[in-house]
């Protein structure tokens, strides 16, 4: 489980596809350092399991299923990304819940200055439009943001100065793909509507029958 707050960058070092998948290696001084082998992190909100590490570096391998639904199908070396370590228990939580599960790749259409901030326009699959909503939390390349407006298939985010400098998205160009992912709550209110468990209660909607289906 990660927060949405990304703690530094890194660089793809080297990039190897094969048959299997492919082998990341990602420079990252002074995050690396602290990894260990089995380690998650998530790099660019994807979590992604430490098969090596040490001296500023650490791998990670990237299974199919990975390289298809998010943008690490699509990078290169020399790639920036965002990486953040899990949440530990007792810390504090300040972005929102985010699992390192990546919903769906979207597209940046635009950067807009605003002040030393930027508004960002973000793209999105279709699929995904039930599950945003304006003031609710999206994750962006791993980074915990706040939707502004929703305008047909894509939203804005403001994003501020401290996280355009400790982020890649501050570099981000028209085109780009980034991956998405949505808040955890509204996937697990569609699975409670999906097994029915509101009918014949549609009059009570409190919280104490909330408690009584688990929430």
């Amino acid at each position: 489980m990660f927060t949405g707050i990304v703690e530094a960058t890194g660089l793809i070092r080297a990039l190897r596809h094969g048959s299997a998948g492919a082998a990341m290696e990602v420079s990252a001084p002074g995050i690396a350092d602290g990894l260990k082998v089995g380690d998650s992190i998530a790099v660019n909100g994807v979590c992604l399991t430490v098969v090596e590490c040490g001296e500023g570096l650490f791998s990670c391998d990237l299974s199919p299923e990975t390289l298809a639904r998010t943008s690490f199908g699509r990078v290169r070396e020399g790639t920036p990304v965002n990486l953040e370590q899990p949440l530990a228990v007792g810390s504090r939580l300040g972005g929102h819940f985010v699992q390192g599960h990546v919903d769906g790749i979207g597209t940046v259409a635009d950067t807009t200055p605003a002040g030393e901030g930027a508004v960002m326009t973000i793209e999105y699959p279709p699929a995904l439009e039930r599950y945003l909503v304006s003031k609710g939390s999206v994750a962006v390349h791993g980074v915990s943001l706040t939707v502004a407006t929703i305008l047909g298939y894509s939203f804005t985010v403001a994003v501020i100065p401290h996280t355009l400098n400790r982020t890649n998205l501050g570099r981000m160009r028209p085109r780009d793909p980034v991956n998405l992912e949505v808040d955890i709550l509204a996937k697990y209110f569609e699975r409670f509507f999906q097994l029915g468990l509101g009918q014949d209660r549609s009059d009570k909607w409190d919280l104490e029958y909330l408690k009584e289906q688990g929430f």
